[in-house]
């Protein structure tokens, strides 16, 4: 067992919840394309033979993404079964500069800026300790290199911020958190990085599929469909909440500095 100084509970759940569904999460269309990932592959590319590491890869999608424009990348995950998965996906595609890690965030098995730059795709809302993984990254990315994290935000008015927490729990109880842009720039300052671009962007999702990626029980499912319809006005509004629970979240692209 990895020694990584996080709950042995916490690091089941998260087992618990990726392990069995690692091939739905490398087949999800929500993860495999995007604007955003074509803007990590543009960061990376402005690095000749760049050395990219995938942190918290899940399903691997950013890996496969940059590995054309990088020299090496390295998919790292706490999920083994999630990282069996990403290996075979990426023989398959025939991307031999891909190598995976067994590793949480908040412990990274790499020496001081072994990487030109470190991505966190869809990821950070499920590290128990944030800031230790932030400050991860900023130990192993080298000076002057980058650090992206891409990920839900949370909203900065209180109400809405509690709704995406409560409903982001009932579906997957390994969610810890989806910080707002305030809070990243918290993070990201005592990292001792500093953000030179924040892109954000409005993500629709669609309810069935949302929920079938999880395998969420039917009793956690009813719940999530009653607190979607008894929520006000200016919450549904936000989310933007359709009358067959579709609805839409904040993401956001930071792109974090390492000092020269």
């Amino acid at each position: 067992m990895l020694d990584t100084g996080i709950s042995p509970g916490r690091t089941a759940l998260n087992d618990q919840q990726f392990g069995p569904t690692a091939a739905l999460y490398v087949q999800s269309p929500v993860h495999s394309a995007g604007p955003d990932l074509e803007q990590i592959r543009d960061i990376v590319g402005r690095t000749p033979q760049a050395t990219v590491l995938d942190l918290g890869c899940g399903g691997g999608h950013v890996s496969y993404f940059v590995a054309p424009v990088a020299r090496a990348v390295t998919a790292c995950d706490p999920s083994a079964e999630m990282l069996t998965a990403v290996a075979a996906e990426a023989k398959r595609r025939g991307l031999g500069n891909i190598t995976t890690t067994h590793a949480p965030a908040e412990q990274l098995p790499f020496d001081d800026a072994s990487f030109d730059v470190v991505v966190a795709r869809h990821t950070t809302h499920h590290w128990p300790d944030v800031r230790r993984g932030i400050r991860e990254a900023a130990r192993v990315v080298k000076p002057g290199g980058v650090v992206v994290v891409d990920d839900c935000v949370a909203p900065e008015v209180p109400v809405l911020d509690t709704f995406l927490q409560t409903f982001e729990m009932l579906r997957d109880p390994s969610h810890v958190r989806d910080y707002s842009v305030s809070e990243w720039s918290d993070i990201a300052a005592q990292a001792g990085l500093a953000v030179t671009g924040v892109t954000r962007r409005r993500l629709p999702l669609d309810f069935v599929q949302w929920i079938m990626r999880q395998r969420v029980p039917d009793v956690r499912v009813e719940a999530l469909r009653d607190l979607f319809a008894i929520m006000p006005a200016d919450v549904r509004r936000h989310f933007d909440i359709r009358e067959n629970d579709d609805f839409t979240i904040d993401i956001a692209l930071f792109e974090m500095q390492r000092a020269l």
